[in-house]
């Protein structure tokens, strides 16, 4: 294995310990940070995204699927075409007609062939980006707060190997991947507006949003902020906060408790943010052991569990399948709710008198649901 010594790195802006020692995976993993950090401010989006995949995704996210930005692009350049020599034709110029070169053009007398080509495919790559971040951030989380027996073997494999800092390097190359690729969808949608006259593209996000394939509005997108955060407050902070997570495609993560709406805010660009309530909307206080239903909506566990019918012990994902979510009341989103485990942490980390007060309360409320549901058991088996 050959290593790179830290200090001999001067030209990249990273805080690294100094004196040690890094691979050449992760020292080639620098260099290509640096040079696509240094090509955001001169670049429009589309070369930006190009070299981006040419530089990170292809590498280290190959499998990963993607948006086909330049060939949505074309479908929407042919279309543009299209328009411009039916509004000739409207004029009485018929001097393209019979020709090869523009025999390929969509017919925009309705765009048909045009919608059914540009919104399908986009339809399907948006659910592949989506269902490819969930199970990256899934592995990366499960290997950050690990359970049970991995836990204790996890921190044994620290005493030899510091994964902390591949793992921050991950977290990163995940924030920009699913950045932007949600840029690219943003981007192309508005230009397809722009060409049709329509409000179809906006339509279209809308209908992402309702079917939970939209990646900047996903639970684990907020995961995935809770992460950086959390390795931000901890000692890694000397790889993440001075290079890794700074002028990136994405901006920056920020938590802020102390308003009376607690918000964590991803800030994509000065003009582009997006915030995410850490305000449970049934008990209207922060979240504590918060879940995030199939829906995206976040609850604590008490609150959803008291929504679904079912006792604290129980667990979330005991719901009936008729249970609907107590926002949008959808059905059948409780059998998939996921743990948000690394939010927990932060917000445990960042307001400790109010967790451990809220920990009291469910523990006594866990007890006595024990009770009345152990009670109600026993009455049942002697057919009282």
């Amino acid at each position: 294995m050959v290593y790179y010594w830290v200090d001999k790195i001067k030209c990249f802006p990273f805080r690294l310990k100094v004196n040690s020692r890094i691979s050449l995976h992760d020292y080639n993993i620098l260099i290509l940070i640096h040079l696509l950090e240094k090509l955001l401010d001169t670049m429009k989006f589309g070369a930006t995204y190009e070299e981006y995949l040419r530089l990170e995704q292809d590498k280290y996210l190959g499998q990963c699927s993607r948006v086909e930005y330049k060939r949505l692009k074309k479908v929407l350049k042919k279309c543009r075409v299209g328009r411009s020599l039916q509004a000739d034709g409207a004029n009485g110029d018929e001097k393209h007609q019979g020709s090869d070169e523009y025999s390929d053009v969509c017919e925009c007398n309705s765009c048909t062939l045009c919608d059914e080509m540009f919104f399908t495919e986009l339809n399907k790559e948006a659910s592949e980006i989506a269902g490819c971040f969930r199970s990256r951030v899934q592995r990366l989380l499960h290997l950050h707060v690990p359970s049970g027996l991995q836990r204790y073997i996890w921190r044994f494999r620290q005493c030899f190997i510091d994964d902390q800092q591949i793992m921050v390097q991950e977290g990163r190359m995940l924030l920009n991947y699913v950045t932007m690729n949600a840029i690219a969808i943003r981007k192309i949608l508005k230009k397809y507006d722009k060409i049709h006259g329509s409000v179809s593209g906006r339509d279209f996000r809308s209908k992402m949003q309702t079917e939970h394939t939209e990646l900047l509005q996903s639970p684990w997108l907020i995961e995935l902020g809770a992460f950086h955060l959390n390795c931000d407050d901890s000692d890694t902070d000397e790889l993440g906060a001075g290079g890794f997570f700074k002028n990136g495609f994405f901006k920056n993560f920020s938590c802020d408790l102390t308003r009376a709406q607690p918000l964590l805010t991803m800030t994509i660009s000065e003009t582009l943010k997006y915030e995410y309530s850490l305000t449970c909307p049934i008990c209207l206080d922060t979240l504590f052991n918060p879940y995030a239903l199939s829906c995206g909506h976040l609850f604590c566990k008490a609150c959803a569990c008291g929504a679904a019918s079912v006792y604290i012990f129980q667990g979330v994902k005991s719901a009936p399948l008729d249970a609907k979510c107590p926002v949008c009341r959808a059905v059948g989103v409780f059998g998939h709710a996921v743990h948000m485990t690394e939010l927990e942490l932060l917000l445990k980390r960042r307001d400790k008198d109010y967790w451990r007060q809220r920990l009291r309360e469910e523990r006594t409320a866990m007890v006595k649901q024990s009770k009345e549901y152990w009670d109600s058991q026993a009455m049942l088996s002697m057919g009282i």
